[in-house]
């Protein structure tokens, strides 16, 4: 093969790299997509396609789009809960019908996106799927990089034009650049629990997605395609304290304060992880470029994550098909890629993820009750509602970023 048709070699198949990978097999650009996991890992993380997002994958085709509706859960409405005085900001997302052929967020566990993307690939020719294939590093030389990878405990070397980092947060590809994952992490740790206990039947007027303020405890609730989610902050300090959080009795109290139901709560899911607000000081270096978590992490309070990483595999997906049936200038592509997504989208994202975690967090009860007011009027004016949907909905995020020069 000649070095201007050797593969586009993307390291990670989850949403945002096997997104990427169909995006170049629809494009006829040869792809070797590696997993390090022997198979498609099913692991409860991301729930919420944007329909900024939705719309996007429905253009690159349509089949797709069909599978995650018929599995997905519909939320064409969220709200905005002040626990203690009862009182709900609704969000209608019927304001936004115009901009969207998706005017809800789809609940979707986000394995089912890379079930189907990945069913899609193998009826794709010029694509390479392999599992079990670790990528440890990277070297350019001259006009094509070589990619280090590590099979069933035995070291091999892969050649491709260009390497992709879409391994998640702990990105090998990202390290053996040397690029710097810049910003801080949270002193709490979001638990997450999933229960089958039917939420929407003991609250009057209960949406999918429920941001729940409250001076002593916030929690978000939101209802996925197969169960609720709650999501409370914890600040454990010790290896002991994680324990605790993650134990029956300590999770039965939290959700009864919730709701205080006869007996427990049945317990599908639990798990403790740490917040980041971190951005890559920049998303691409000669023959690389770096998409979703590999190159920006953020707290899950609006489901900005995954969406935006979505968002990275279809602008890098448009810079390939560029270099490589248009002969367009690698350097010029990537950078104007780098420019698009970490200059444009990721401050976006990052400043309303922060700002969401601001909403919910205050303990000054004067202070929540201000918000609440601020966020109620804010839904009761259409047009006002209209805007803050449309940035909640990464649609004004996506456009400024395809904007971008």
């Amino acid at each position: 093969m000649t070095a201007d048709r050797l593969p586009v070699v993307i390291a990670g198949a989850g949403p945002s790299g096997s997104t990427l990978a169909l995006c170049l097999a629809k494009k006829d650009i040869p792809v070797v997509l590696l997993e390090k996991q022997l198979a498609l890992p099913v692991d409860l993380r991301a729930s919420t396609f944007h329909p900024a997002s939705l719309d996007l994958l429905a253009e690159l085709d349509p089949w797709i789009v069909e599978n995650m509706l018929a599995r997905g859960l519909k939320a064409p409405r969220y709200q905005y809960r002040d626990r203690r005085s009862g009182e709900t900001a609704t969000f209608d997302m019927q304001l936004i019908a115009d901009e969207t052929g998706f005017p809800f967020r789809l609940q979707l566990e986000q394995y089912e996106l890379t079930r189907l993307t990945c069913e899609r690939l193998q009826s794709c020719d010029g694509v390479d799927v392999r599992f079990g294939h670790e990528v440890t590093g990277y070297h350019e030389s001259g006009d094509c990089v070589q990619v280090e990878v590590l099979n069933d405990g035995e070291e091999m070397q892969l050649d491709g034009a260009f390497v992709v980092g879409a391994e998640g947060a702990r990105s090998n590809v990202r390290k053996s650049a040397g690029i710097d994952f810049l910003g801080f992490t949270y002193d709490e740790k979001f638990l997450v629990v999933s229960t089958s206990f039917p939420f929407e039947q003991v609250f009057d007027d209960f949406s999918y997605v429920n941001y729940v303020a409250d001076p002593e405890e916030w929690c978000v609730v939101l209802r996925t395609d197969k169960h609720w989610r709650v999501l409370f902050p914890t600040t454990p300090e010790t290896d002991a304290d994680e324990q605790l959080l993650l134990s029956e009795q300590f999770i039965q109290e939290r959700l009864h304060h919730l709701y205080d139901l006869d007996g427990d709560y049945d317990i599908k899911h639990r798990s403790l992880y740490a917040v980041n607000q971190r951005v890559a000081e920049t998303y691409t270096s000669g023959r690389m470029a770096m998409i979703g978590d590999a190159c920006h992490i953020n707290n899950p309070l609006g489901g900005m994550g995954m969406n935006g990483g979505l968002h990275d595999a279809f602008c890098l997906g448009e810079k390939f098909d560029a270099i490589y049936n248009e002969g367009a200038d690698y350097h010029d592509a990537l950078a104007h890629y780098d420019r698009q997504r970490k200059d444009v989208a990721v401050r976006f994202v990052q400043e309303h993820t922060i700002q969401n975690k601001k909403l919910m967090e205050s303990t000054d009860p004067d202070i929540q009750k201000k918000r609440q007011k601020m966020l109620m009027r804010t839904a009761a004016d259409p047009m006002a509602a209209r805007e803050f949907l449309l940035e909640r909905a990464m649609i004004n995020c996506l456009r400024d970023s395809q904007a971008a020069a």
